[in-house]
């Protein structure tokens, strides 16, 4: 559930696919990507809740989400108890207490998927959004979401979808299906000091 902690989108409907043709405006998904991009720093608070079919409650955590364009995302969960994950330069860094363990996505392929999901639509990345999922989107730039759909056949087996939804160049939540009928959601905001 690594990757899951670290990303964790909305609505379980189909979603039109991502085109010029299946959108009320043509150009606000590209307007959306644009606004993304722009938007170099994010340092917000989050809350993560993970409803998962063995447990009769859902399980909540709550941190600080810090993002600096292009690939550097962090993590740092505060309650329950501390956790610090980072994803910097291809390498994920994961420490609880006094273990700290590092991989790169090239030793752990599985979570690549995931961290490209979120670090992708932070970066305003579309061709890397779609090296890995099919991208359906719906709204318009002041109020959006992606419907992240694995194209690999292997992954689709653990993560039904992923849903990401956002206002403007803003992602405020994350939500992951599991294809088991887990959820993941992660509610982002408000911003934080930097």
């Amino acid at each position: 559930m690594v990757a899951g902690a670290l990303l964790l989108g909305l609505a379980l409907g189909r979603l039109p696919p991502c085109d010029a043709a299946a959108t009320a405006d043509p150009g606000a998904f590209g307007e959306v990507l644009e606004l993304l991009a722009a938007r170099r720093h994010g340092h917000d608070a989050f809350s993560e809740g993970h409803h998962l079919a063995i447990l009769d409650q859902p399980l909540h955590s709550s941190g600080e989400l810090l993002y600096d364009a292009p690939d550097r995302l962090e993590k740092r969960t505060l309650e329950p108890r501390r956790e610090d994950m980072v994803f910097d330069h291809g390498v994920l860094t994961i420490e609880r207490g006094h273990h700290r363990r590092s991989v790169t996505l090239r030793d752990f392929p599985q979570a690549a998927p995931f961290i490209e999901s979120l670090r992708a639509t932070l970066a305003g990345d579309r061709a890397a959004l779609e090296r890995y999922f099919t991208v359906r989107f719906s709204g318009d730039s002041a109020h959006w979401r992606l419907e992240l759909e694995p194209q690999d056949a292997a992954l689709r087996r653990t993560v039904q979808r992923i849903l990401i939804g956002g206002e403007q160049g803003r992602i405020r939540s994350v939500e992951i299906h599991a294809s088991d009928g887990d959820t993941s959601t992660l509610t982002i905001g408000p911003d934080l000091a930097p």
